[in-house]
């Protein structure tokens, strides 16, 4: 019986990982060389860096099965520990998910549409892409890229000199620019036999490179279906266990598939107020090999990511008691940093009305209502969480 989960990282992943745990009589031991990591109040914090081999032997020997709560650990690191107990998802999800290169090729051969691709190393390498995939297209590091970090859009021959001059100094692949009609991402989860669910199809929106805003349940069975099937190849792929995130580009109505992430997802944390079983307790349940909760949504759901510091309509009481019930506060009580994330809200109504309701009177309350305009976005959801 698994009791102690060892997590690399720390941060509000991790936070909402334990939250999730603690009803279920788990324990938790966080490594992560960040001293004031959002999450050690709810275990054990090793504070020591990914590369400290003692404190990675400490974790792995006193867990009983360890995870991740971000992809950029070095591989090597979750190898280690994996020689001393089980480490879900595997560090093979890990390598693959780590650099562009690896995860479009393996997409591609796994028949997921992506955007053109190629591999850049020197100023002929940028040329000889632009020239196959043409303007616009997109530059990106391999590695270490997340939140519009590490890319550039390249839509004139002057911007590839400035763009190299940035990023040149990493490798580095060129994709082409895809002029979407939406963003969304498809969470699912895969336990140890095999035994495989899915949350909905997720519509997202991101500000600067950001997560903005997720609403889900967002579009129709036919897509749903399909972007199930999509994520199931790498899953099964991979013989994967735990929490993975297949971020997509719909475009005419098709799918193409943008990156994975092979952990729990900043667009799947909705499912903690508007969901049977969150992200976070079926990550739990698949690595600790026990039957997965059912992900029917009976309602609508529509997050809000909270940047820099929590909102002052946080602490005020801007709404009545019918709409505050339907209102979720997550606070991930990490100190305030302009463009950090720092907490969530989530709105979850049982019909579209009271869903746009509520979320215009929160997106004015937040500040936020020009920039995203909800009614747009929000104009095909479905109208029922039967989806």
């Amino acid at each position: 019986m698994i009791r102690t989960v060892g997590i690399l990282g720390a941060g509000q992943l991790a936070r909402m990982l334990a939250q999730a745990g603690k009803p279920m009589g788990l324990k938790f031991i966080f490594l992560d060389p960040a001293k004031d990591a959002c999450a050690a109040e709810f275990g054990e914090h090793i504070c020591a860096g990914w590369d400290d081999e003692d404190a990675l032997r400490d974790l792995g020997q006193r867990s009983d099965v360890v995870t991740f709560d971000f992809e950029n650990v070095p591989e090597s690191s979750a190898s280690l520990i994996e020689s001393l107990c089980p480490v879900f998802p595997s560090p093979r999800a890990l390598f693959k998910s780590q650099d562009r290169l690896r995860e479009k090729n393996m997409m591609q051969e796994l028949g997921i549409p992506v955007a053109p691709f190629y591999p850049v190393s020197s100023r002929p390498d940028l040329i000889a892409a632009v020239e196959e995939i043409g303007l616009p297209c997109v530059l990106k590091t391999r590695r270490f890229g997340y939140d519009g970090k590490g890319q550039m859009v390249l839509r004139f021959q002057e911007d590839l000199e400035r763009a190299w001059q940035e990023l040149g100094d990493h490798e580095l692949v060129c994709e082409g620019f895809i002029s979407f009609d939406a963003e969304c991402s498809i969470i699912a989860a895969r336990g140890a036999g095999g035994q495989t669910v899915y949350w909905p199809l997720t519509r997202n929106l991101h500000r600067d490179g950001i997560l903005a805003v997720s609403m889900a349940p967002a579009f129709d069975t036919q897509l749903q279906m399909y972007a199930e099937t999509l994520v199931r190849r790498l899953l099964d792929h991979l013989d994967y266990t735990g929490v993975m995130a297949l971020e997509l580009f719909i475009k005419d109505g098709k799918l193409l598939a943008n990156e994975f992430a092979p952990r729990v997802h900043n667009s799947g944390h909705w499912t903690i107020d508007g969901d049977c079983t969150s992200q976070f307790e079926n990550h739990l349940l698949a690595i600790c090999g026990l039957p997965l909760g059912n992900t029917h949504s009976e309602s609508l759901s529509l997050m809000f990511n909270l940047l820099g510091e929590m909102p002052a309509c946080v602490s005020q009481h801007i709404f009545d008691e019918t709409t505050q019930s339907a209102i979720h506060w997550n606070d991930y009580h990490k100190t305030p940093r302009a463009g950090r994330k720092i907490g969530h809200v989530t709105v979850t109504d049982d019909n579209l009305a009271g869903l746009r309701a509520r979320a215009a009177q929160l997106a004015s309350a937040l500040g936020v209502a020009a920039e995203l305009n909800l009614e747009t976005v929000m104009a095909d959801l479905p109208e029922s969480g039967d989806g």
